[in-house]
């Protein structure tokens, strides 16, 4: 093999995605917005680029976009209080150069928080129904859209990242020790970044597919069964819940991935996540 990649965010997922990439036989260009992470990328074996949308020049993004396929893995940012017109205009600039360059298959790496809580079990086609309730889930929706349109001159694949765990990513020292928090019986929605790993490398090795998936633990604890865990595993105080009745929540149905790929997930459940 020798197909090229671009990795446009060699962060949590970018960075390991391109070392089991290059591991395969692939040569990978990565970005990174940070200056001192480009001598990392580099001792990784990938090609190294400085990229800051919508600031960084059209000939620097025309050399990073020189490949055969590319991996869109920047999330917007929750603490911008503008997310939704900044990461619309970094996504619609990208968008414009992909169109001209010869990249042939995307990948993007959304979220499943473009669902609204539903209460239900949520499948691809839910998007539909409801705007989602963040401003990141908004953008993420309409980012979407645009890449996946009919038009393009590329083959777009969306992965639905679920809550995402491993690595050195671990939600619960975010709630440990917290008391009085709500939705205690809410199932957790989460994915191991060994799974994350697994199914864009699956994409990337097989035929393209101009699709949606959700990619998620098959199982679903609540967030007190889980937070309660994962904090006990990792020696920190669990956090405590109210017992009152969540107002809103969703389980996302992974099946459809699965299906096409046959793929089983080594993490299942995210109690095995430690």
């Amino acid at each position: 093999m020798n197909k090229s990649v671009s990795i446009i965010g060699c962060g949590w997922l970018g960075l390991p995605l391109a070392e089991k990439l290059i591991a395969e036989g692939y040569t990978v260009k990565g970005s990174t917005t940070t200056p001192s992470k480009l001598p990392l990328l580099e001792t990784a074996g990938i090609t190294p680029f400085l990229i800051d949308l919508p600031e960084t020049p059209l000939a620097t993004l025309a050399d990073f976009l020189d490949s055969e396929l590319l991996v869109v893995n920047i999330p917007p940012g929750r603490r911008n209080p503008d997310v939704e017109k900044h990461h619309s205009a970094q996504m619609r600039y990208l968008y414009e150069v992909v169109r001209k360059s010869g990249i042939k298959r995307v990948i993007f790496v959304s979220s499943t928080s473009v669902y609204a809580p539903l209460g239900r079990l949520v499948t691809e086609a839910y998007t539909a129904l409801n705007t989602p309730d963040t401003a990141s889930g908004r953008v993420l929706r309409k980012v979407e859209q645009l890449w996946l349109q009919n038009d393009n001159p590329f083959t777009t694949t969306i992965l639905r990242m679920a809550g995402l765990v491993g690595g050195n990513r671990h939600p619960v020292k975010y709630l440990a020790g917290k008391t009085n928090l709500p939705n205690a019986d809410a199932p957790v929605n989460l994915v191991h970044l060994h799974d994350c790993l697994a199914a864009v490398t699956l994409v990337l090795n097989n035929p393209p597919r101009s699709t949606v998936y959700n990619i998620c633990a098959d199982e679903h604890p609540t967030r007190q069964q889980f937070y309660t865990f994962a904090a006990r595993k990792l020696g920190l105080e669990p956090p405590q819940f109210l017992s009152t009745k969540s107002a809103g929540f969703n389980i996302i149905d992974n099946s459809l991935f699965k299906s096409d790929y046959h793929y089983h997930y080594r993490y299942p459940s995210p109690m095995l996540f430690y």
